[in-house]
């Protein structure tokens, strides 16, 4: 008879005893901080339960429905650059350990660990509810960003289409969008994407956080290579459609010395424009970020974390409006600097404005007949 799973409650899980599991991010779950009780799948002789000698640990990814009844996120952070997001899934299969997302599963009685990438929330009648929202007379037609927490071309995108779905409503609305995606899946989309740029009413952002496949392989270990990336640049400008490139985040000590090179490759590619912002990490992000610098850098993490801290007022983390983005004090200011300077060397200009101009109701165009 199978061992029941023990339940125990905690203060602070540690992960010394965690190996990496490939394919994801993280090793481990950190107790979720609204929870008193935390599940430890891990038997206390150190046996995982998910355990197969055969292959090593893993976690099978879970899918489960959002009943949610509204689709567009408003937001009023005056940082982030737009007020309107589109989100068709909660949790990211990518599995990028450094994710500033991480922490809202949470909210769901999840881990921001293993569970925010293995279990997935799907809003599989997004298309239907945006479709309502958009022709509702209370929508002001403005630029939506698919997607502003989590990643709308993730693995499942290729068999669910929600986030195609979603762009079908918005090409038929004409209202603009811009998408930023680690996928390459992007690409799959060019014929909708085709479509609003012809209204100058789609952009899209490819994030690309480093050039070397074995680093992406770690870091983000779901996502499309960084010559995929480059390609799906190539294919969205050979179709008229607006690309740039995000590097983000900037991690220093261990990417912030490739910027130049990926600023260039990707102005190679075609990319029009650039941001940049500098890694995040709130809440459990820190512990699992450490615990990922143990398993594959462990000689650079004391110099990793001790530049975040630099950058990060002697934290880990800082939160405060306009800083959380780029960081402060003399190494933010050199980042910001190098970043303008690679930039202007690359050729990549500012990011285009999108126009509502075109933007049209379905029922406005019925009542003309």
């Amino acid at each position: 008879m199978a061992a029941k799973k023990k339940f125990r409650p905690v203060v602070e899980e540690t992960p010394q005893s965690r190996t990496p599991i490939r394919g994801r991010g993280a090793s481990w779950s950190p107790a979720n901080r609204f929870e008193r009780l935390h599940v430890d799948f891990h038997d206390f002789d150190g046996n995982d339960a998910d355990f197969e000698p055969s292959e090593g640990p893993r976690r099978v990814t879970q899918y489960f429905r959002d009943g949610t009844k509204s689709i567009i996120t408003r937001n009023n952070s005056p940082d982030v650059g737009f007020e309107t997001s589109l989100n068709p899934y909660r949790g990211c299969e990518h599995g990028c350990i450094y994710c500033y997302a991480r922490p809202t599963h949470e909210y769901l009685g999840f881990s921001a660990g293993l569970d925010f990438e293995s279990k997935i929330m799907v809003k599989t009648n997004a298309p239907e509810l945006l479709r309502a929202e958009l022709e509702s007379l209370r929508w002001e037609p403005q630029t939506l960003v698919m997607s502003g927490v989590t990643d709308p071309y993730q693995p499942i995108e290729r068999k669910l289409r929600i986030t195609r779905g979603c762009l079908a409503v918005l090409a038929k609305f004409r209202n603009p969008v811009a998408i930023i995606t680690k996928n390459r899946l992007v690409t799959r989309d060019i014929d909708l994407l085709r479509d609003l740029a012809a209204s100058n009413a789609a952009a899209v952002n490819i994030s690309v956080t480093s050039l070397d496949p074995n680093l992406q392989r770690v870091l983000e270990p779901r996502t499309s290579s960084p010559e995929g990336r480059l390609d799906a640049i190539r294919q969205l400008r050979n179709a008229g459609i607006p690309a740039g490139v995000m590097v983000a985040p900037v991690i220093p000590g261990l990417t912030d010395h490739e910027v130049p090179r990926i600023l260039e490759a990707c102005a190679k590619a075609g990319a029009q424009f650039a941001a940049y912002t500098i890694i995040r990490l709130p809440w459990a992000v820190a512990p699992l970020f450490e615990h990922w610098l143990d398993e594959h850098f462990p000689d650079r993490k004391e110099k990793v974390l001790g530049r975040i801290r630099d950058l990060r007022g002697n934290r880990l983390n800082n939160s405060q409006w306009h800083m959380r983005m780029s960081g402060e004090g003399i190494f933010a200011e050199q980042i910001a600097s190098f970043f303008k300077i690679a930039c202007r060397h690359a050729g990549i200009g500012e990011r285009p404005k999108l126009s509502t101009a075109a933007f049209r109701r379905t029922r406005e165009q019925l009542r003309l007949f």
